[in-house]
């Protein structure tokens, strides 16, 4: 089974232009999930999309829609996905050794700025959750709950970049240093968890189990998401948390553990292989996870709430949000995200559209619909 995941992940890297990362993602990988028919979802970074469309339209012209391929080719293809979508064109249904792939194309500099900023929070929301440890004979390593890989043109071989936390078998063996290309991908994504643990605290009440505090950081990417309404299986998160719960403890164990210590919430008690947590639901605490939100978010929670300046301790003027009441700082950093959420996915709904063809578009969203209907019969 393990061989058969790590043919599947590389085969469809090995027919593609050179990309700066890729990152895995997707039912398909699940643990749980055996359905072969299940496409495998990828998120690949290049530092010019322009440039690599050009080169993959020549290796794989099929991939794409035709209208988009003929009429615009690569630079349609690019001004689509930044000026309508939110920097991200995919191409679905890509069949590989028998295998269904969907591959999405962003700009290294995009997907970092949704990583540690939230300006769309599309791609961000992705990288909060965890997918698949395919072990290290592929040289794949398991860090943050996504497969990051570096694909290079050494003898058709998958490298990494970056530092990062080595996993085998869920369990953290140690520390590696792996080559280090222009970006420490492990240390971004690692600001990115934060953030989603802050807002997920802000939602929670004064007690809560481990199981509701992934859940609520899971349901974060969702809230407000269009596809939610008639699209997607209402279960949905639910069946991420339960299904991979050992791997978001492997992702968030160490961060709550910090947060720990610095008395932002206690470890209570322990329900079976989970731990109870509880936290003070004071102003001063609710100001702590504010001011460790993403800046995209704070400065619109700041426009609502208002904003004070302060000193920091080098002598830098910063900016924090008014927090009067922990309520309301909560139920103004949901709608903030609500929004973000439901304009990132409408945009990336037309986007998609026009990038795949009505007849791709169509059978992607009956495969959606389909799930989301089993789950609500």
């Amino acid at each position: 089974m393990e061989n058969e995941k790590k043919a599947r992940l590389a085969s469809l890297l090995k027919i593609l232009p050179p990309v700066e990362f890729c990152c895995v993602y997707g039912s398909a990988l699940h643990p749980n999930n055996y359905d072969k028919s299940t496409m495998v979802d990828y998120i690949l970074g290049v530092s010019d999309p322009m440039q690599w469309h050009s080169q993959n339209l020549i290796m794989n012209g099929h991939h794409y829609a035709s209208l988009m391929a003929y009429l615009g080719g690569a630079k349609l293809i690019t001004q689509v996905a930044d000026e309508i979508g939110v920097g991200v064109h995919f191409n679905p249904f890509v069949s590989v050794n028998d295998e269904m792939f969907k591959y999405g194309v962003v700009r290294m500099h995009d997907l970092v700025e949704d990583v540690l900023n939230w300006k769309t929070f599309y791609l961000s929301g992705r990288l909060q959750k965890p997918v698949l440890d395919v072990g290290l004979s592929l040289n794949s390593y398991y860090y943050t709950g996504e497969l990051l890989l570096r694909w290079g043109n050494v003898g058709n071989q998958i490298q990494l970049s970056g530092s990062w936390d080595l996993f085998k078998g869920g369990n953290k063996d140690s520390h590696v240093q792996i080559l280090v290309d222009n970006l420490d991908i492990g240390n971004l994504n690692s600001v990115n968890l934060k953030g989603a643990i802050s807002a997920a605290l802000l939602l929670l009440p004064a007690k809560f189990t481990e199981e509701q505090l992934y859940a609520k950081v899971c349901s974060l990417s969702y809230m407000g998401d269009l596809r939610m309404l008639f699209a997607e299986d209402r279960n949905k998160v639910k069946k991420i948390v339960q299904g991979q719960f050992d791997a978001f403890q492997t992702m968030y164990k160490p961060l709550l553990e910090e947060y720990a210590a610095k008395g932002l919430l206690q470890f209570s008690s322990s329900d079976g292989h989970q731990a109870v947590m509880s936290q003070d639901s004071g102003l001063s605490v609710a100001r702590s996870l504010v001011s460790s939100l993403p800046s995209k978010v704070r400065s619109q929670m700041g426009m609502k709430l208002g904003e004070k300046t302060k000193l920091s301790e080098s002598g830098r003027v910063i900016r924090e949000v008014v927090v009067g009441s922990r309520d309301e700082a909560a139920e103004c950093m949901r709608r903030v995200l609500r929004r973000k959420v439901m304009v990132s996915s409408a945009r990336q709904a037309v986007s998609g559209l026009l990038a795949v063809g009505s007849v791709n578009a169509v059978n992607y969203l009956a495969n959606k619909m389909e799930k989301a209907w089993k789950s609500r019969t």
